[in-house]
């Protein structure tokens, strides 16, 4: 399977079973159309008029040379179904719910303000303990674990965070594993106290806000109706600024209300935070503020400004990502995180304040997704069952897909969100998709980044 595209002067060609990418001449792009490693006659009769036949030869004479080497019309030998399906799945992440309250009024929330369908509780330590040692006894030979501090707003329930991070500590060492914390936060409670900890203890850290004053108060309301934006981004500032040079991402969603997202995105970057993460909103399209199909070639030009936003920023030394054009071109993940994706449901799950385990995150509060309790004993059952099967090669739209190896199917929630089915990617989603993987391996073309891997 070959995906060609052009970025700015650049022609692109993507060999997808071999993950080979290939800047281009314009007359090889042009072959492209009609050569599929077989067909030279027609070739040359559809570019007779264009190119001299010495051009086509010696081209063709190119193609005929990476595909010897695997490197285009290379056959795709992953698919074994039999080893997809019995491969083992060890628990290597859980996302705690440490409080089902927020002090925010988000209106695109998918928890529900906080509360995820449910009651506003906070996660006691016993929950929090019980759920470190279930990840331990279930990550199997897995060293390396994650843990991540999710809301609601966690930083409600800080003292329980510290003290479950200081078990987890210790039991780490017992087992020879080693676990890192990451948290997410909307910032209204981030003083300078809990930031000097989250900055000594947490490896990553999400802090909410969607851009400009404008556009994240439209969106991100306190309870008495009020906007955030000059409640958090002093507080934000000045983390970044203590936390130095470890990894953190400022995130935000863009909606219909701010389709101009590359402006927020360009926002956050001149008030100092060089890693950022604008999103898509996914919700049903009656949703007032629903992205939908007919905005689409708006978001793509948004993307395309951003491409160059990150060009220019890159050739002047101002180093900044754009967290959806993060793209490795040589070692990237294994097939098997290729070709299944995230791991929701077999890998990674998320806690709740009582116990209750679900496949992630966005499911939490969902009755039918309930995998089992941290207090009870883990046995892997038919939820289990299904998301391992929730593959590239059983999700119909993916087979035939050019992307399938860069966004493993896309996101099971928002499949289930749309369409009631996570073997349904949702469709408007893998549009912005594919553009973001175009921009991301355009801009390394663009700027000479990956030369010896193909670009």
């Amino acid at each position: 399977m070959i995906h060609k595209y052009r970025f700015k002067d650049k022609y692109i060609a993507l060999d997808i079973n071999s993950g080979a990418v290939h800047v281009i001449d314009k007359i090889v792009f042009d072959i492209l159309d009609y050569y599929d490693g077989k067909n030279i006659e027609r070739v040359f009769y559809e570019l007779k008029y264009k190119y001299a036949s010495d051009e086509i030869s010696e081209a063709i004479e190119e193609l005929d040379d990476l595909k010897s080497k695997g490197l285009l019309f290379s056959e795709d030998t992953f698919f074994d179904n039999n080893v997809l399906k019995q491969k083992k799945t060890a628990v290597k992440a859980i996302c705690l719910h440490v409080a089902h309250d927020c002090n925010m009024n988000c209106k695109y929330c998918f928890g529900a303000q906080g509360s995820f369908e449910g009651i506003r509780e906070l996660m006691s330590f016993e929950t929090g303990k019980a759920a470190i040692d279930f990840l331990i006894k279930n990550s199997e030979k897995r060293k390396n674990l994650e843990v991540d501090f999710f809301g609601g707003e966690p930083l409600m329930n800080f003292e329980v965070i510290k003290k479950i991070v200081s078990y987890g500590r210790k039991v780490e060492k017992n087992h020879n594993k080693k676990i890192r914390f990451t948290i997410t936060t909307n910032g209204i409670l981030l003083d300078d106290k809990k930031a000097d900890y989250i900055n000594e203890h947490m490896e990553n850290v999400i802090l909410s806000i969607d851009g400009r004053s404008e556009v994240n108060d439209r969106m991100r309301r306190t309870w008495n109706d009020s906007g955030t934006y000059d409640l958090i981004i002093d507080n934000y500032k000045k983390f970044v600024k203590r936390r130095e040079n470890r990894l953190y991402y400022v995130r935000g969603t863009f909606t219909k209300e701010n389709l101009d997202f590359s402006k927020d995105v360009m926002h956050l970057v001149n008030e100092g935070f060089k890693n950022v993460s604008v999103e898509p909103v996914v919700v049903k399209e009656h949703e007032e503020y629903a992205v939908l199909p007919e905005h689409l070639q708006i978001v793509f030009d948004e993307y395309e400004k951003l491409s160059d936003f990150i060009i220019e920023n890159t050739r002047n030394n101002r180093l900044i990502e754009f967290f959806h054009f993060n793209i490795e071109l040589d070692q990237g993940p294994c097939i098997i995180k290729r070709i299944s994706g995230c791991g929701a449901g077999t890998e990674y799950m998320a806690v709740a304040p009582n116990g209750e385990l679900y496949p992630c995150h966005q499911f939490v509060g969902n009755s039918d997704f309930i995998i089992g309790n941290v207090f009870d004993e883990y046995q892997q059952n038919h939820l289990h069952d299904i998301f391992n099967d929730a593959h590239i090669y059983n999700k119909e739209k993916c087979g035939s897909c050019w992307a399938k190896f860069y966004c493993s199917g896309g996101c099971h929630a928002n499949a289930y969100q749309i369409s009631g089915d996570i073997m349904k990617p949702y469709e408007t989603g893998c549009e912005m998709e594919k553009k973001r993987i175009e921009c991301a391996i355009g801009i390394k073309a663009v700027l000479g980044i990956g030369a010896e891997y193909g670009v």
